[in-house]
């Protein structure tokens, strides 16, 4: 299985021509992944026939959630299940670290009958052995990890322990620098999920271009670059799963 995180109609659109299997939705692409709006959920679940996650993730930043966040969270995956959606995408931490069964547990209740992906919170949870057994127990489907790093190639020896431990209890679902550079490496180790954006750049239409102004807080790109997933990008890391 290959998903693409997609934050557009147009990359869900080339994920699904490339052959990938499922679309992870998000919105806030320069917060790692936000929850995307209800617009474009209808959009893509209309457009798409392949599976559709929803991600739901109130901001960016850290995954300890207040309780107005939680509060939205469970109407965000309302939302999600109304519109059709095949499963979501979240995680939440307590503060030193550990998996927050109970808030996880009660959105897996919420979601069902919607599978549940446990998103790279993972990544930052404080021993990913615990959070492993923990993910477990709340009855979520599968992990995107890394391997606590911030490349899943970085992470490999700990995706290969976590494959190892998990015994086919719940998927380990690998992201973060897939290409079809090392998709096989991957695959080498037990994994059978990959995950991965495929961007590509296409630059913005604008003309007249204002640089002195920018409309992020923090800008942390050029605004007159469009990032989509690449057609090619995705269609390479398909053909090394078919094989």
């Amino acid at each position: 299985m290959l998903e693409i995180c997609s934050f557009s109609l147009e990359s869900c659109l080339t994920a699904q021509k490339a052959g990938a299997g499922r679309v992870e939705l998000c919105g806030g692409m320069f917060e790692g992944g936000a929850t995307p709006s209800a617009g474009l959920v209808s959009l893509v679940r209309q457009s798409l026939t392949i599976k559709l996650y929803v991600m739901i993730r109130p901001r960016g930043g850290e995954f300890c959630y207040s309780d107005t966040e939680f509060e939205v969270m469970k109407a965000d995956i309302h939302v999600a299940k109304n519109l059709g959606a095949d499963g979501v995408v979240f995680g939440i931490l307590n503060p030193d670290g550990s998996v927050d069964k109970k808030r996880t547990t009660e959105l897996v209740n919420l979601a069902a009958p919607l599978k549940v992906t446990f998103h790279r919170a993972f990544d930052v949870a404080n021993n990913p052995f615990q959070a492993l057994e923990d993910i477990i127990d709340c009855g979520c489907e599968r992990i995107l990890t890394s391997g606590q790093k911030n490349t899943a190639i970085e992470g490999i020896d700990l995706l290969k322990n976590l494959v190892e431990k998990s015994q086919n209890r719940i998927e380990i679902m690998v992201g973060s620098g897939v290409s079809a550079q090392n998709a096989q490496q991957f695959l080498n180790i037990g994994i059978n999920a990959l995950h991965m954006s495929g961007k590509g750049i296409k630059e913005s239409k604008m003309i007249f271009r204002k640089p002195d102004v920018s409309m992020a807080s923090v800008a942390l790109t050029n605004e007159y670059e469009i990032y989509e997933a690449d057609f090619d990008k995705c269609k390479a890391v398909v053909e090394i799963l078919k094989k």
